[in-house]
C-alpha cells in the first residue's frame, strides 16, 4: 500500500514560485519543503508548459493559482445569484 500525500493547489503554486523566482535548483528546494524532487520537478515542468513565455513581468504561479481560484469562485457566485433570482421570482408569483 502506498502512502501518497495530497498537496493543495496553493502549496504547489508556492513551491513552483520558490523554484522559479529564486533560480535555485529543484534538488535544493525539494528537501527544504518536504517534497520529493520528482514531484516538484513535475509541478515546475507543468507550470513552464502552461506559461512558455513567462518573464519577469508575468504573474508567477502563486498569482496564477489565485486567479484561477477567483475565477472558479466568481462562476459559483454567478450560478448562486441566478438561482436566487429564479427562486425569488417563483415565490413572488406564488404570493399573488
Amino acid at each position: 500500500m502506498t502512502n501518497r500525500r495530497k498537496f493543495s493547489a496553493e502549496f504547489r503554486a508556492e513551491a513552483v514560485e520558490l523554484v522559479v523566482s529564486s533560480g535555485r535548483p529543484i534538488a535544493q528546494v525539494a528537501p527544504e519543503i518536504g517534497v520529493v524532487e520528482g514531484t516538484l520537478g513535475n509541478w515546475v515542468r507543468v507550470w513552464k508548459e502552461e506559461h512558455p513565455d513567462a518573464g519577469a513581468k508575468d504573474p508567477g504561479p502563486v498569482e496564477w493559482a489565485k486567479y484561477k481560484a477567483l475565477q472558479a469562485e466568481n462562476a459559483e457566485l454567478k450560478r448562486e445569484i441566478e438561482f436566487l433570482g429564479k427562486v425569488s421570482a417563483f415565490f413572488a408569483a406564488k404570493q399573488r
